[in-house]
């Protein structure tokens, strides 16, 4: 070995115990369940360092950041990115490695040819399918659409549905070649060739680099497997490894981490360790292939296949291409990858293994059992792609950040319940049977008390307490922190996914969008190739026709319309552009009933006798005599918890209805036994396709939903949790769906949420804003406050208790004389059921001058000083919170330190890697030519 020859220490651990090869003085190390390799450099050896230390240390980091030794595999171990926990079954239709081939032996393509998921041979495997009816008729432009399809390489294969002889199955399968032409077109990322960076050709895994007292130490570890990526540990010091030892003492005590998922049951997937590349034909001897059927997994080869119909004429002229034309045009009826096979087996997933990657996603994560576990990530993106994998990693996000929010609101809840009987308000509401209100609407509302309103004076105190300003802040910061830590969380999912350096050129052109503008081409500054080109001032008009659209008509056909105006480059341009569009319409569709709540009811309805009109006839809505929160409170929570749980129904009721319906009507048919032997292309069919705009309906539930639990929370401290109970439910619910009742959706790759976390953002801003105008104007702690500082009986003594809420509802109240009311607006009773005789004056909610002051109605002393502190409120708390919003940003970096360092050190890295493999290429051909008797001057090396 190199780092023995120079001098390294060099550490071969086997069955649990070192074996060291080291100079005098040195202690042997002992690493549990590890057959790898130590390397401590020279420069290291020379120092003071104390190797049980750097043992033990290594040890509690295993215990306590969850480094698990035992996961990583020696050479005597068994290995598990072969999937050999799957059941052997249905091997091939996942696996991704040549030994699992090797198991299964010749009986593999005998069940190939009947699981539905190859050709008929048993050997082209099914990576998309195609339907259309015989009777539909474009059948010329089918035709000339196989045709090209056939002159891009792919194989096809036709057949007949089992139950209607009207449907036809196109079967696709794309070869070698046409895999790896496209990868490359692609920039399909796949696993690259390990190298040893100490040896040249020993493959080895690089599995943690650590820092101990200052010293950099890489362990390594010899496998079948490649090369891991980097990971970083900070410096440990004493004093931490004893607060880590108490911590793992006390967790000693506690059950063993129920929300992990079983270790056994997933497979360890390989792609997620090894370093990756974008594909390359010229540079294939860089990238590890043991099979070549196995080389591209299922998702990717469907993708790829996409791609490829995507850009296939059916007829002449720039714009009669692609597949989605002739889906839209009836050509084709759907167009679906195939599931994996069935998820559901006789045998249980523990004795038996899953039968297939759609199983192991069933029983892992779409059953209602492991509702309280942490999802695989890993697996669903392996299986549905990156952008559906990230979505429920930021589903899950947020559903974890509602943690605290949901606490803290249960809180200022209870809070509210515990003082409800010290509220002195309260209690003059529901005291109040001699103080008569004025009527809330003309001639048929009548006269009452105010006492009658005592039940909606406590529900209103529940809500709108001392803690909510303090709950209202609280939610600001939280709204910044969870997107702060979202984008570090989504760094390190981009970095375990490859998707860092993914950029937006990487992405592919849409079809039409090179249609359109295929004549005109400039070239790519990044990767220097020619590509469609839209000007600039083509851009900017389009985009001005598509903005003015929106203020006038956002309707979903006007905005799929506009989207399509503009003419986006990509699909992820696309997207977003339809995507906010449509945001902004229904954002302002469900919210503005609550905004209208919140601040226009019953603050401009005049007075009595002097109604404010609409057109001079219709008299606007007035607030409950014990104030206007109550509404809103009502209002927040028929949306939190009604609208979410019809939401839910229908999300998942709809396609069980249909597909319960389809199997009712096959099993009339064909009886119980007829729906399993089906083909799988069959099975999958019957399933309903995914929403026509991807992910936009499943993200704009969680964004409005996010939206109400932030924007009006200080006027419904129960939001987060509702939304916590909700979101448990919905991402069982989600992954059902994914999983079970609808076709496999195509795999597409994304860096992050999109143009959602903008729009995210947006929202914290909004709420800051709502927030402050919810307590200063909605509710009443910015009167009381005032009466309590100003008015009341501690008025000039800097106190503001119970004490000095003493006659507030009477100063709150002014008085009107009945005789004023408006000939429309009188009411028919006259009030005598409360006092036997007519009453002369009534009460309203407003700070007025009483009707024989020289200035009849007119607003009070009391109401400027209750104007200017809620203006001045406003200003403070808006600009106190967005100060602690920007500071909590600046702190908080978008990288976590040690992924910053693990990126840099696989930098370095993969181009020492490159240059080992370029040399020992170099180093080959040298040989062959001396060992051919051919020899050249000055050759290199």
């Amino acid at each position: 070995m190199e780092a023995s020859s120079s001098g390294s220490t060099i550490s071969s651990v086997t069955g649990g115990k070192a074996k060291t090869h080291q100079p005098e003085g040195r202690e042997d190390l002992q690493v549990n369940q590890l057959e790898t390799q130590i390397w401590i450099k020279p420069e290291i050896q020379k120092t003071d360092v104390d190797f049980s230390e750097i043992l033990n240390a290594i040890q509690e980091i295993a215990k306590d950041v969850n480094i698990f030794f035992d996961e990583l595999e020696g050479v005597n171990s068994p290995s598990k990115d072969d999937d050999s926990l799957l059941h052997h079954g249905n091997l091939t239709s996942t696996s991704d490695d040549a030994s699992r081939l090797e198991v299964v032996g010749e009986e593999v393509p005998d069940k190939n040819k009947t699981n539905g998921l190859y050709f008929r041979d048993g050997k082209c495997r099914i990576d998309y399918i195609l339907v259309y009816r015989k009777s539909n008729p474009q059948t010329e432009k089918r035709e000339v659409f196989e045709r090209n399809i056939r002159a891009e390489g792919l194989q096809m294969e036709k057949e007949s549905s089992l139950t209607n002889s009207d449907i036809m199955f196109v079967k696709l399968h794309a070869p070698w070649e046409v895999l790896g032409k496209y990868a490359e077109l692609m920039n399909v990322r796949m696993p690259f060739r390990p190298f040893n960076p100490f040896n040249a050709g020993a493959p080895c895994i690089l599995v943690r680099c650590c820092f101990l007292n200052g010293h950099f130490i890489e362990i390594n570890g010899r496998s079948r497997r490649s090369r891991r990526k980097i990971y970083y540990l900070h410096r440990r010091y004493k004093f931490m490894n004893r607060i880590e030892k108490q911590i793992s003492r006390f967790r000693g005590w506690l059950p063993r981490k129920p929300m992990k998922l079983d270790k056994e049951t997933l497979p360890d997937l390989e792609e997620n360790d090894c370093y990756t590349a974008p594909f390359s034909q010229q540079r294939i001897h860089h990238f590890i292939i043991h099979n070549k059927d196995t080389f591209f997994n299922n998702a990717t080869r469907s993708r790829i296949v996409h791609h490829i119909l995507q850009r296939v004429k059916y007829e002449e002229g720039k714009n009669k291409i692609g597949l989605n034309r002739l889906l839209s045009n009836g050509s084709y009826e759907a167009a679906f990858p195939l599931h994996e096979g069935s998820y559901r087996s006789k045998n249980s997933i523990k004795t038996h293994g899953a039968e297939n990657h759609r199983h192991l996603l069933y029983e892992c994560w779409a059953s209602w059992g492991v509702w309280y576990k942490y999802q695989p990530l890993d697996l669903v993106r392996r299986y549905f792609g990156e952008k559906i994998g990230l979505y429920f990693a930021w589903l899950g996000w947020y559903t974890g950040m509602l943690f605290p929010a949901a606490f803290i609101g249960l809180f200022v809840f209870l809070y509210g319940v515990t003082t409800l009987n010290h509220c002195q308000v309260s209690k003059e509401v529901c005291q109040a049977t001699d103080i008569i209100m004025c009527p809330i609407c003309d001639k048929y509302c009548p006269f009452m008390r105010l006492s009658d309103s005592c039940i909606y004076a406590k529900v209103t105190h529940l809500f709108d307490n001392g803690a909510t300003v303090f709950f209202a802040v609280f939610m600001a910061v939280w709204a910044t922190v969870f997107l702060e830590f979202w984008k570090r969380r989504r760094a390190v999912i981009a970095y375990d996914w490859d998707l860092i350096d993914w950029e937006e050129e990487e992405e592919e052109i849409r079809p039409q969008f090179e249609a359109k503008y295929s004549k005109k081409e400039r070239m790519n500054p990044i990767s220097g190739k020619p590509e469609p080109y839209q000007a600039f001032a083509d851009k900017c008009s389009r985009l001005i026709v598509s903005a003015s659209g929106i203020f006038f008509m956002l309707y979903e056909k006007v905005a799929l319309f506009l989207t399509n105006l503009e003419q986006p480059r990509t699909e992820s341009e696309w997207e977003n552009s339809f995507t906010l569009k449509m945001f902004l319409f229904q954002f302002v569709n469900l919210n503005s009933s609550t905004f209208y709540i919140a601040f226009f009811l019953g603050r401009f309805t005049g007075h009595p006798g002097a109604y404010l009109r609409l057109i001079n006839r219709w008299r606007l809505e007035e607030c409950h005599p014990s104030g206007c929160l109550i509404d809103l409170c009502m209002q927040m929570g028929i949306i939190m918890v009604l609208k979410q749980t019809w939401n839910n129904f229908m999300e998942l009721g709809y396609p069980l209805i249909q597909n319960w319906w389809t199997r009712r009507k096959l099993r009339q048919e064909y009886g119980t036994q007829g729906k399993t032997s089906f083909p799988q292309w069959e099975k999958d069919y019957n399933l309903q396709p995914m929403n026509a705009y991807g992910l936009f309906d499943e993200y704009l539930e969680m964004i409005l939903q996010f939206g109400f639990t932030t924007i009006f929370v200080a006027a419904f401290p129960l939001a987060p949790l509702l939304a916590l109970l909700n979101n448990i439910i919905e991402i069982r619910l989600d992954a059902y769906k994914f999983v079970t009742q609808w076709r496999r959706p195509l795999a597409s790759r994304a860096k992050d949420i999109g143009i959602w976390y903008g729009i995210l953002e947006g929202i914290g801003i909004l709420s800051v804003i709502t927030n402050a105008f919810v307590i200063a104007v909605t509710s009443d702690f910015i009167p009381r406050l005032v009466y309590a500082y100003k008015y009341g009986p501690c008025a000039g003594q800097g106190e503001a208790g119970q004490k000095c809420m003493i006659g507030y509802v009477n100063a709150s109240l002014s008085v009107f004389l009945v005789s004023d009311f408006e000939n429309r607006s009188e009411p028919t009773s006259n009030g005598s059921e409360f006092s036997g005789s007519p009453l002369k004056y009534c009460r309203y909610r407003d700070y007025r001058d009483p009707p024989h002051s020289p200035v009849p109605y007119g607003y009070t002393l009391q109401f400027w000083h209750v104007l200017a502190a809620r203006l001045a409120f406003i200003i403070v708390f808006e600009h106190l919170v967005f100060c602690i919003k920007h500071l909590i940003s600046y702190l908080i970096p978008d990288l976590p330190k040690d992924l910053r360092d693990r990126m840099r050190r696989e930098k370095y890295l993969i181009q020492e890697m490159m240059y080992e493999a370029e040399l020992e290429r170099l180093q080959k051909e040298r040989k062959e030519r001396k060992k051919n008797g051919k020899s050249y001057h000055n050759e290199w090396p």
